[in-house]
Parts: C-alpha cells; sequence; structure tokens
C-alpha cells in the first residue's frame, strides 16, 4: 500500500512511516499546496494512493465523489 500523506501532516511521518515500511509521499511532493482537498483525492486515487489525512471532512467527501 502506498500513503499519500496530507498537508496537514508534517513531511517527518515519511521517516517514521518509511522505518515501519511503508511507501509514501508528501502531498507537498506531489501537487500544489493550495490545491482543494478533491483533487488530492483524484491524484490519490489516480495513483493508487491511500491518503493519510486529519481532516475530518475527507469521509464525506469521498461519499460525495464515490
Amino acid at each position: 500500500m502506498k500513503l499519500l500523506v496530507d498537508m496537514n501532516l508534517s513531511p517527518e511521518w515519511l521517516k517514521v512511516l518509511s522505518r515501519a515500511g511503508w511507501q509514501a509521499i508528501h502531498w507537498s511532493t506531489a501537487g500544489p499546496a493550495t490545491a482543494a482537498d478533491t483533487e488530492l483525492l483524484a491524484w490519490a486515487r489516480d495513483h493508487n494512493y491511500v491518503v493519510l489525512t486529519q481532516d475530518l471532512d475527507f469521509g464525506q467527501l469521498l461519499f460525495h465523489t464515490r
């Protein structure tokens, strides 16, 4: 599983995830910092990543965007 770490989480998470054996990138290296959450979700879907975030509204976004 590949993880996309959202902008609201520190890039320091990449070290933690890597040590645990996870493949991860931070959104700041994949797209613009000002991108809408829907853009981030679309990128993750198109590139087969799972989003790691602390945003509480992502569940609602997933529901509405299917």
